[in-house]
């Protein structure tokens, strides 16, 4: 039975709507192949004709876009990379070796210059297997039939595709920012070309789409983790705050006597205006002549430094979504708002503690 087992199905079950999308799309790509020899024909192109490999080609191209395999360079370069070898190979190999040595060689020449498609293998075997329009085209075989109808092929899967909510091509990934670490994940490119190195899945996911997995994964699991936990559920509500008006010393003195990294600015009624950091009456300090500090200060408000209120969270917003503002975008303090009115402020003190409640209560089950 663990035998039969490994035999079932792979593959989970496809979707009703995708197989229709899918299904759809190899019909009008290979038709629009089929249209394009046929306007070749009318022009007196006659080594313009289908290939049968255009079929596993489409199967890449409309059913699975995300995959390496199916990228433009793989598909159009691997087929007309795989059309040269083998034309090349017999030429030289004797027929009854031709064949396969046409398949293994199309194969280490596609991995060679990155341009690994399945359908090139096919390519190779059809044109050992059938050398007489190869030889009569010669080197230009490659180019028409074989990379002129992937090349069609692949512009209607450009199009389908986009059209119908596919991303393809796929997501490349920043070649500038390589090395800094993605959102959420805190891992570059680099690191995740690697793992997928590592477990020698570069064929099978590209390493955009392999960094959006990922933080979708954590972001499930962190909502999971904190299921039901809203922001007003951990935020701090004993506030300390002040208003637009308020001098910039007496902000300070407020700084200095509790302690805080933040004064929340609010109007009548406590709407949230602003906030203020330590950083920016330090950066007041720091753009003011240092022979004026001092009378200039006693005229400068809160509302000249403070900072707009952009980042106030909802107080029904589920904590989890806050982690990576917290840890990506460094971010310490946060607003909660209920309306437009301040009910707390959410720090990384807080996180920290609710994180700390959670191991306390994972430890005691």
């Amino acid at each position: 039975m663990r035998a039969w087992h490994h035999l079932c199905p792979a593959l989970p079950a496809f979707h009703g709507r995708e197989q229709l999308r899918a299904g759809i799309g190899a019909m009008l790509g290979i038709t629009l192949c089929a249209l394009a020899v046929s306007v070749g024909g009318a022009f007196g192109l006659s080594s313009l004709h289908l290939v049968a490999p255009l079929g596993a080609t489409a199967v890449l191209v409309f059913c699975v876009p995300n995959s390496p395999l199916a990228q433009p360079w793989s598909a159009i370069v691997g087929n007309m990379i795989a059309a040269l070898v083998a034309l090349a190979v017999i030429e030289v190999v004797p027929g009854a070796w031709s064949v396969g040595v046409a398949v293994g060689a199309a194969i280490a020449a596609m991995m060679l210059v990155r341009a690994l498609h399945p359908p090139g293998g096919a390519v190779a075997l059809l044109t050992a297997l059938d050398p007489a329009p190869a030889l009569d085209a010669g080197p230009l075989f490659a180019l028409m039939p074989v990379g002129l109808t992937t090349a069609v092929l692949v512009l209607g899967a450009v199009l389908y595709n986009r059209a119908t909510g596919r991303v393809y091509p796929f997501r490349q990934p920043e070649t500038a920012g390589a090395r800094e670490p993605a959102p959420r994940l805190g891992l570059s490119t680099d690191q995740l070309g690697a793992l997928l190195d590592r477990f020698n899945q570069s064929t099978n996911l590209g390493v955009a789409d392999l960094g959006r997995l990922l933080a979708a994964a954590e972001a499930e699991a962190v909502h999971h983790r904190f299921d039901g936990t809203t922001c007003a559920d951990v935020m701090t509500t004993d506030l300390i705050t002040v208003r637009p008006d308020t001098p910039l010393p007496e902000a300070a003195r407020l700084f200095r006597t509790h302690a805080i990294k933040s004064l929340p600015v609010v109007a009548d009624g406590m709407t949230l205006r602003g906030l203020v950091l330590q950083a920016d009456l330090l950066a007041a300090a720091a753009r003011t002549p240092r022979a004026t500090w001092s009378p200039r200060t006693r005229q400068d408000r809160v509302a000249d430094v403070m900072r707009a209120p952009d980042r106030a969270v909802p107080h029904d917003m589920p904590v989890g979504a806050l982690l990576n503002r917290l840890a990506a975008e460094g971010s310490e303090v946060i607003p909660v708002t209920r309306g437009d009115r301040l009910d707390g402020i959410l720090t990384r003190s807080d996180i920290l503690r609710l994180l700390l409640r959670g191991a306390e209560e994972r430890d005691a089950a």
